[in-house]
């Protein structure tokens, strides 16, 4: 086996024993920060970085477009969610935008936000448009059918159960709280949910730095 192959598998299970949430309360991944002694990271390195995936989507304006093509800066967040979620995905989206603002200039146009539903039956691009709007203009959605969005977060070890299209009214969509990002489409960085505006913020530029 790889060295890749050996870790990889490592990352899934500590990533998937935790990982995990419906957006309503649920279990999250834990506050323990990556190895910020050694390594000088808030969130935790990815060693040996998977690539964006070439899967089509639908952006906000309607047009067709890949997770791969997105990566058009360096520096490239990736957060599953849905426009539905009662809590952690307006928090998360609520700390980058924040952290994005604090960020210098310079950095902030390294970087690029890419907002991946999970729940397509809701999330028209319209209502995403409408929804990414209120936390920073400039952060892009993306729609597809679930079974591109399950393959998708599956090349991104991103937990996921995919809504069957059959429900009716406020339900919630179970998927992985974490955000990864990518450095010249590679992936680099994970946080977890709970990361710090300040501890985004910090890893956001140092990122920016290395391009």
């Amino acid at each position: 086996m790889t060295r890749r192959g050996r870790w990889l598998p490592a990352l899934v299970l500590t990533l998937a024993a935790a990982l995990l949430a419906g957006c309503s309360g649920g279990t999250t991944m834990s506050s323990t920060p990556g190895p910020q002694g050694s390594t000088g990271w808030h969130g935790t390195p990815v060693p040996h970085g998977y690539r964006l995936p070439a899967d089509g989507f639908t952006d906000t304006s309607g047009a067709q477009v890949t997770l791969a093509a997105e990566a058009s800066r360096p520096v490239t967040l990736v957060f599953f969610g849905y426009t539905h979620c009662p809590d952690i995905c307006n928090v998360v989206l609520a700390n980058i935008a924040a952290a994005l603002r604090g960020a210098t200039p310079a950095v902030r146009a390294k970087v690029r936000m890419v907002f991946v539903s999970t729940d397509p039956q809701r999330d028209t691009p319209a209502v995403m448009r409408d929804y990414l709007d209120r936390f920073d203009p400039s952060f892009q959605g993306l729609v597809a059918p679930v079974d591109t969005v399950a393959k998708a977060a599956k090349s991104l070890y991103i937990s996921y159960e995919k809504p069957d299209g059959t429900q009716g009214g406020d339900y919630t969509v179970e998927h992985g709280t974490y955000t990864t990002a990518f450095l010249r489409g590679r992936a680099a960085v994970v946080w977890s949910d709970v990361t710090t505006v300040a501890d985004l913020r910090a890893d956001i530029s140092r990122l920016a730095g290395l391009t």
